[in-house]
């Protein structure tokens, strides 16, 4: 399966990926109409310091601790291994937040829960983040697993 991956080395620290996720899941035509002067909710996160900086993302394990522990039952795995939210069935209660080994999850703007899903439910096909990086720090292929 194709997955997000960050190649460290090249990471900026520039936040682009966490802008161009925001817009690509706001709905809007217009990045400026969707984000200017407006708190953002990306669904891949920038973590680091002045050295080392990198992006962190759903890595759609193969056996998500995230689904077992939702206990509304909104996280599934889909057929094709992508870790998805049904936001109608969300409660808000950050179980998933807590047991995700990699910061993967986050609120977004309503307090639900929000992460990556890979840009397919938004029709880009391909992720945002790896669309608008700047220096390729961002990939989407699919590695062998170990």
């Amino acid at each position: 399966m194709k997955r997000v991956y960050v190649n460290e080395e090249w990471c900026l620290g520039c936040h682009l990926c966490e802008y161009n996720c925001a817009f690509a899941n706001s709905g809007k035509p217009n990045m400026a109409v969707a984000l200017k002067g407006k708190p953002i909710f990306p669904n891949i996160h920038v973590e680091g310091d002045d050295k080392i900086t990198y992006a962190v993302s759903c890595r759609h394990c193969e056996d998500p601790i995230c689904v077992r522990s939702c206990i509304a039952g909104a996280l599934s795995k889909s057929d094709a291994g992508v870790v998805q939210i049904d936001h109608s069935r969300c409660v808000g209660c950050y179980t998933c937040l807590l047991v995700c080994p990699y910061g993967a999850l986050a609120p977004g703007a309503d307090g639900l829960m929000s992460k990556c899903e890979l840009c397919l439910t938004n029709g880009l096909g391909e992720p945002a983040c790896v669309a608008g990086c700047p220096n390729r720090a961002i990939v989407y292929e699919e590695r062998e697993v170990i």
